[in-house]
């Protein structure tokens, strides 16, 4: 995926398995924006951000399945998309803190949720900050790391999170004023003046914390349980009925088609009864739900196969964050010693310290039964980058190998000898990714020998 493309970052709460409201209101749009050809689409589970609301250890591990599972099931696709957990990036909580010392209090004081908790507790009498953790007073300062370590250029958001954004540039804007470089791209929030919202079984919005919720991945049995369980009024079969003070017409609205919509404000108008209004609804909700449902279940039943995808994908865009963070620890300071007369080794062994958390990648040689000798490079998670073809003798399959290693540190030196395919046999066609996995063997022999001296 190219990188000029405008970035488009959505955050995803792990809070719980989500209901129709939810479906149509954020994640049906959203993937439909995923599909964007000029958008590169960034779509993370803010499961750090999920620890400020509970204290539950294993609901915030469920949730975080089962929210993976919905998105995917709804047709999120991770080929196309930058599919991640908030918590495999560590660059993240790096970053906060370098943000959290360019962060101003007045601002955090400022912060909507924070401000709503300190006048809840005036209101009973209580100190201000009882019962209000620095979790949720540092909440807009991690949300603003979250998208500047990507540099995000929308973030699309309801009204209600706006200032998040706005606070995410000034916090983006202080820091490059402050070290005097254009280190972030400040974020537009884009508004979601369209998001529909749908009705719950007693007619308020549909909402968790009003009890009122039909789930998304109900069997077909519940589903049209809960649907037949729709408050309405008590006008009778054959009576005219008012579409548009109607539950039942505002859902099936969100669902249908134009003309089905349509068919069914003329229904109303002829009378239709409540009940059989109802079996309609149901029937075309299920109709659409069906097949993801089928999905989600086995993805649900497979959670090593959404670890192996979110891994895959904070691979992916560390090789984002990762370059960006290491500029920012230059700009802050926090650098090598031993750059402070011009040595480029501590570059290299930074940037190893950099990648400790992860697998290092392996080279392996060995003998086939052809009787000629081979080497195989593969990364941390056992991708094969490299095959070598087969060499006479095991001096010459090492001597190539060497070279290659040696020459981790010189982009235009190590792509010659991935190209030569007198040598090569099959190259993982990342060559970026195995560039860089080059250099990270590079930077593990020259910190070897560093130590050793």
């Amino acid at each position: 995926m190219s990188h000029d493309k405008r970035r488009i970052l959505t955050g995803i709460t792990t809070s719980g398995t989500p209901h129709l409201g939810n479906y149509v209101g954020a994640i049906r749009p959203a993937i439909a924006a995923s599909r964007r050809a000029d958008a590169q689409s960034f779509y993370f589970l803010a499961d750090y951000h999920a620890l400020i609301k509970t204290g539950d250890p294993a609901r915030v591990q469920q949730s975080t399945l089962e929210i993976a599972a919905s998105w995917l099931a709804c047709g999120l696709d991770p080929d196309s998309v930058h599919f991640y957990r908030q918590s495999d990036i560590p660059e993240i909580p790096e970053l906060t803190w370098f943000l959290t010392c360019v962060t101003a209090k007045g601002l955090l004081n400022r912060a909507h949720a924070y401000k709503a908790a300190v006048d809840q507790n005036s209101a009973a009498g209580e100190d201000a900050d009882a019962g209000i953790t620095a979790g949720l007073y540092m909440y807009p300062v991690l949300m603003a790391a979250d998208i500047l370590i990507f540099n995000a250029h929308e973030v699309p958001v309801g009204r209600d999170q706006i200032q998040h954004i706005e606070m995410a540039r000034d916090i983006g804007q202080r820091f490059n004023h402050l070290y005097g470089g254009d280190y972030f791209t400040l974020p537009e929030a884009r508004i979601e003046e369209n998001v529909a919202t749908l009705p719950g079984t007693d007619g308020r919005k549909m909402s968790k914390s009003y009890d009122n919720t039909i789930p998304l991945w109900l069997p077909a049995k519940d589903l049209r349980k809960a649907i037949l369980g729709i408050v309405t009024d008590s006008r009778a079969p054959g009576e005219p009925k008012d579409p548009d003070s109607s539950n039942i017409f505002a859902i099936y609205q969100a669902f249908a088609s134009a003309e089905e919509t349509a068919a069914m404000r003329r229904a109303f108008a002829d009378g239709i009864a409540w009940g059989e209004a109802k079996q309609a609804l149901f029937e075309r909700i299920d109709a659409e739900l069906a097949p993801m449902r089928e999905r989600y279940e086995a993805l649900v039943a497979e959670p090593e196969r959404i670890e192996k995808l979110l891994l895959d994908g904070a691979r992916r865009v560390r090789e984002i964050g990762t370059p960006l963070l290491r500029r920012l620890r230059t700009a802050v300071g926090i650098r090598p010693l031993d750059e402070l007369h011009g040595n480029a080794t501590g570059a290299i062994l930074r940037d190893r310290a950099s990648s400790v958390a992860s697998v290092p990648p392996h080279l392996k040689s060995y003998r086939d039964a052809d009787g000629r000798f081979h080497f195989k490079f593969t990364d941390g998670d056992g991708t094969v980058l490299l095959e070598s073809g087969g060499f006479v003798s095991p001096r010459d399959a090492g001597q190539y190998a060497s070279r290659l290693v040696d020459a981790g540190d010189d982009a235009e030196a190590a792509r010659n000898l991935v190209g030569d395919t007198s040598a090569i046999a099959v190259a993982h066609p990342d060559l970026e990714r195995v560039l860089a996995a080059l250099a990270r063997l590079k930077a593990d022999k020259l910190a070897r020998e560093h130590a050793k001296k």
